[in-house]
């Protein structure tokens, strides 16, 4: 049984412009020890999809379920919610310095929260932890540095108190909302390692939400694409690089420098992301699909299994395309398939 199993999850806020439709259908299912990665463009729905998890999104319209340990977190009340955040499900934002409080010192929040989900422990064995804590994920001298208030620290170390805060009661999962994403290349690179090491430690579940590629390339055992509000494409990490099927994903792809081989020449995306309020009909990325079909402009495609190669299990890769599942990967093979399949469709519509 899978620590967390998300099915069907919907979520919507009502504005003066009309319904933002934020998550349209997500599902996944993580289980310890394991790494998620879910990527997409900025306003994907990545974010939204977890923090509706943990009841961070008051005002939405929510559907669907979130089985975590059999118990459903959609279904629960605050106070419910509140005993399982922080000591069973923890979350690492992307901006440190607006997660810890400006006027408290670093180790008086650690203890703060360990005492709130630990109360018989007394506030020495609490500043005991969070020493131990700060000491673990490498901010030098923890027992003096505990008594700092957050802008003494560097943005590189107010993120490793932040994990360290995150992992102090050692949760079953961490939720990391681009941990890394206004830091340096080489502290990044530090946190990440960081981060791979203690899970490894704790055999706890991580779902990484990012942007970056390369982010997912180093810690990710499957990933999710997200666009639109809904996934795309699921698959290990493995598959998803040098077999993926859904263009957006190909898109991504050819978007990092150095990938597509034009002489460091980057490939964008072109277009723009739809519109979580009017939705383009079809598949949502049809607009910008150089292999669109006219099939994608008037009906939307699920999540269908495109396990093809040998040694892959059925329904362990999907993809949200009506290509041919045989369209896989980005070598000059697929792209003429990739391409025939498109003109055949044009040639019949034609000839009707």
């Amino acid at each position: 049984m899978s620590l967390l199993e998300v099915k069907d999850l919907k979520v919507s806020f009502a504005t003066a412009d009309g319904v933002v439709q934020a998550v349209r259908g997500m599902s996944f299912s993580i289980e310890s020890g394991r790494t998620l990665g879910i990527v997409g463009e900025s306003g994907s729905g990545k974010s939204v999809s977890t923090q509706t998890l943990m009841g961070l999104n008051p005002g939405a319209r929510v559907s669907g379920q979130a089985l975590f340990e059999g118990q459903d977190l959609l279904a629960m009340n605050e106070q419910q919610l509140r005993r399982i955040r922080g000591s069973q499900i923890a979350m690492i934002f992307q901006d440190p310095l607006s997660s810890l409080h400006p006027l408290y010192k670093v180790g008086w929040q650690i203890m703060e929260m360990i005492l709130a989900h630990r109360p018989e422990s007394s506030k020495a064995q609490a500043r005991k932890r969070a020493v131990e804590m700060l000491g673990l994920v490498g901010i030098p001298q923890p027992d003096r540095r505990a008594d700092d208030y957050p802008h003494q620290f560097s943005g590189g170390m107010r993120q490793r108190a932040m994990i360290a805060m995150a992992l102090a009661l050692q949760p079953k999962l961490v939720i990391a909302d681009e941990p890394t994403t206004a830091l340096d290349a080489t502290v990044q690179a530090q946190i990440l390692d960081l981060m791979l090491r203690l899970q490894r430690e704790f055999d706890t579940a991580l779902i990484m939400i990012t942007h970056d590629l390369g982010v997912i390339a180093d810690l990710a055992d499957d990933v999710v694409v997200m666009y639109g509000g809904k996934p795309v494409e699921h698959a290990d990490r493995r598959t998803l690089y040098y077999r993926q099927h859904h263009p957006y994903t190909k898109g991504l792809l050819e978007s990092v420098p150095g990938s597509s081989g034009a002489k460091g020449r980057l490939k964008p995306i072109p277009g723009q992301p739809p519109s979580l309020i009017r939705p383009p009909a079809g598949c949502s990325f049809h607009p910008r699909c150089e292999y669109a079909m006219d099939r994608c402009r008037v009906e939307e495609p699920p999540l269908l299994d495109v396990s093809t190669t040998v040694g892959e299990r059925d329904g362990s890769h999907t993809s949200a395309c009506w290509l041919p599942h045989e369209a896989i990967g980005i070598s000059a093979e697929a792209e003429e398939i990739r391409r025939e399949a498109a003109g055949r469709s044009i040639v019949e519509t034609d000839g009707v």
